[in-house]
């Protein structure tokens, strides 16, 4: 995949038109490139939710457009998924961290909700400014204090004790946040409120909280622009923006006293030894091992269990399921070229099995 075909792909803002085609149940053909396995799908579907998958989906609808189904898709952040997932105004949602009980309980309202992990992503925390190198070592208390607004300068006791050698400027740190609700907000934030009390027990831990300084924006597009466009300015951002921006990016310690940089295999490692719950309603944030890298997570699409009884046409129910299918299969050789990791065999086996039992009225969806 060239730059400049990413750079275009992020250019496009509020919906997305993704082509696809869809596989069978057998994924393995469709990561092959075996056309004859394909279903044929027409029309379209809608939905919204996370930015943090958003440049691999986009990715999906660039390689495949030009066959089968338009999925229009709109990356709203976690919490606008959610709040239109459970409303009904979309055909799936999508999240980049698990529902909790009470957003579960609203959504029964439909039916029951499937969560099925797509790709594992990470969450970076970037910067920019004169003097800066990529590297720069952080534990999570001293991140909890940047985005606190007690870590001033870059040069701060904290920091510089952490990265020996290191020479620091003397800049001010501005800090860049996200101002919708965002999954990408309550991975981070729980990350921070594991290693710094001042953190759990000020803004805590949620899709939007009460930042106590800094500037906010949009989406990951929005904070990667901030931080961009701000001498000593740090953010939280997925990895593929952080990349694709070209910015530097901390080392950050795990849960092992590792200092671990976001790359792919740090990302999967977190992926590797999770306890996965039957509904796969799945945290790796602080993961062990000792080459995790802690701000990984899965990201989810979010669709019913019974997709008719949820109000989905039939032709409507038999395209989300070749869109999942797509996903968890010709999608996962596509993920790390976008620098996101594919699913483990340990959580990628259950989120197939879900999608293979999914419903409409009753019987299952045939492709």
């Amino acid at each position: 995949m060239t730059s400049t075909r990413l750079i275009t792909a992020l250019a496009v803002t509020g919906s997305v038109a993704l082509g696809l085609s869809a596989c069978g149940d057998d994924n393995t053909d469709s990561a092959s490139g075996d056309s004859s396995s394909k279903a044929t799908l027409s029309g379209s579907i809608t939905g919204a939710g996370a930015t943090f998958p958003q440049p691999v989906y986009t990715e999906w609808a660039a390689d495949l457009k030009e066959q089968g189904l338009s999925v229009n898709y709109q990356g709203v952040g976690s919490g606008g998924g959610i709040a239109q997932f459970t409303a009904g105004t979309v055909d799936f949602g999508a999240t980049d961290s698990a529902m909790d009980d009470d957003e579960l309980k609203a959504a029964q309202a439909k039916g029951e909700p499937v969560h099925i992990p797509s790709v594992f992503g990470a969450v970076t925390v970037s910067y920019a400014g004169e003097g800066l190198e990529k590297g720069i070592k952080l534990d999570g208390e001293t991140t909890a204090d940047i985005f606190l607004g007690t870590v001033k300068k870059w040069n701060d006791p904290k920091i510089a004790s952490q990265n020996e050698g290191v020479t620091l400027p003397d800049t001010d740190i501005t800090v860049c946040h996200r101002s919708d609700e965002s999954g990408t907000t309550k991975l981070f934030t729980t990350y921070l409120a594991a290693y710094s009390d001042a953190w759990d027990k000020g803004p805590g831990v949620d899709k939007s909280v009460d930042w106590p300084t800094g500037t906010g924006a949009k989406g990951n597009d929005g904070v990667a622009a901030c931080v961009k466009q701000t001498d000593g300015a740090v953010g939280y951002i997925e990895e593929a923006y952080a990349l694709q921006n070209q910015f530097t990016y901390a080392s950050l310690k795990n849960k092992a006293g590792q200092y671990i940089e976001p790359t792919l295999e740090s990302t999967s490692a977190a992926g590797d030894g999770l306890e996965v719950p039957e509904d796969l309603r799945f945290s790796a944030i602080n993961a062990p091992g000792d080459t995790a890298y802690p701000i990984a997570s899965a990201t989810f699409l979010l669709v019913y269990q019974d997709l008719c009884k949820a109000g989905l046409a039939e032709d409507k129910a038999k395209n989300v399921k070749g869109w999942l299918d797509y996903a968890l299969g010709a999608g996962q050789d596509k993920a790390s070229q976008l620098n996101y990791a594919p699913l483990p065999a340990a959580i990628h086996d259950p989120a197939k099995a879900k999608v293979a039992a999914l419903e409409c009225n009753g019987a299952p969806i045939a492709q």
